[in-house]
């Protein structure tokens, strides 16, 4: 009689730890993630807005509470502005032309070719590739007497570009910078989807004679809309975040100015360059100011993204 009583406790214990382990351990696997991004990112998130709120310099002792002061200071900056048109300037030439080569790329791959693992190795290394390199490597190739760009344009009556002095030029040399090293990579992405398509649907699209074009038109884009929205908004933000390359692009091609001012006439300089240069490039370290750009640049990239998600959502079956 007294081991009926021990084999219930015993069965309670392994309903209490079956209980505790499903209801409760999915919160501890999930636990690390929000303890990390609660330390790296939420915190210094809403420390920058109190920052932005003060007058906060390295060169100071005491921090002033001014509230939105640096916020009205900013925009009336016309600095500011200037790095914003410069920054979406960059972003439409790189992110439109990347994501429609990125899906033509992938619709090729799709397809039964011979050394496709190889094909997909090689668009994945100019994202492996550091930063540094390509920067150096494409200032070269738009440098202004002896690059190999101009050299080419020559051919066709094209005069030698200062491609680092000229807004639109250097705009350019930096979207296809921007190009090289991530249509590769959203190709992948897109090739991922790609491959969950059903082959049934272009089996019969074949059969009543619709040509690649259209297939990809019709089949593919409408099947890999989720995906489209995934990509472009990441890419939005990546677009909206570009520092690397403008900044190391001002040194290697000898354009002059400052690291951080984005040429002598700021005219490739953007927004998170602009606020490395208030932070860590001026002689002040004014953090308040930068805080203030910071979260500006913040609400900028989700109206931005925002926009992107609104307009490609209503994509439906035609072409993009």
């Amino acid at each position: 009689m007294s081991s009926l009583p021990l084999a219930v406790t015993q069965r309670r214990r392994r309903s209490v730890r079956h209980t505790l382990d499903v209801r409760v351990s999915p919160y501890a696997y999930v636990a690390p993630f929000f303890l990390l991004f609660c330390a790296f990112g939420l915190f210094p998130l809403v420390y920058t807005a109190w920052v932005s709120l003060h007058e906060w310099t390295l060169l100071s002792e005491t921090q002033e509470f001014i509230g939105l002061g640096n916020y009205s200071t900013l925009l009336a900056d016309s600095y500011f502005w200037n790095a914003t048109f410069n920054t979406l300037s960059i972003g439409i030439l790189s992110t439109v032309p990347q994501l429609a080569l990125a899906i033509w790329l992938a619709h090729l791959l799709n397809r039964r070719l011979r050394l496709q693992t190889l094909f997909r190795v090689a668009l994945l290394l100019p994202n492996v590739t550091s930063v540094v390199a390509v920067v150096v490597i494409f200032s070269q190739l738009f440098g202004r007497d002896f690059g190999m760009i101009n050299w080419i344009l020559s051919w066709f009556g094209v005069g030698q570009i200062d491609w680092a002095a000229g807004t639109a030029s250097s705009h350019v040399a930096l979207s296809v910078m921007i190009m090289w090293r991530w249509t590769g990579y959203n190709a992948l992405i897109f090739l991922a989807a790609m491959q969950a398509v059903p082959r049934d649907l272009y089996e019969a699209a074949t059969l009543d004679g619709a040509s690649s074009f259209t297939q990809l038109r019709r089949i593919t884009i409408p099947m890999i809309r989720p995906t489209i929205i995934f990509v472009v908004i990441v890419s939005t933000i990546g677009a909206m975040q570009i520092i690397a390359e403008p900044m190391l692009f001002g040194q290697s091609s000898g354009g002059g100015g400052g690291i951080a001012t984005g040429g002598p006439d700021r005219q490739f300089q953007t927004l998170a360059l602009f606020v490395y240069e208030q932070g860590f490039a001026n002689a002040t370290f004014d953090f308040g100011y930068a805080s203030a750009a910071s979260w500006l640049m913040f609400v900028a990239v989700v109206v931005v993204a925002g926009i992107n998600f609104l307009l490609t959502r209503r994509v439906k079956g035609g072409l993009l």
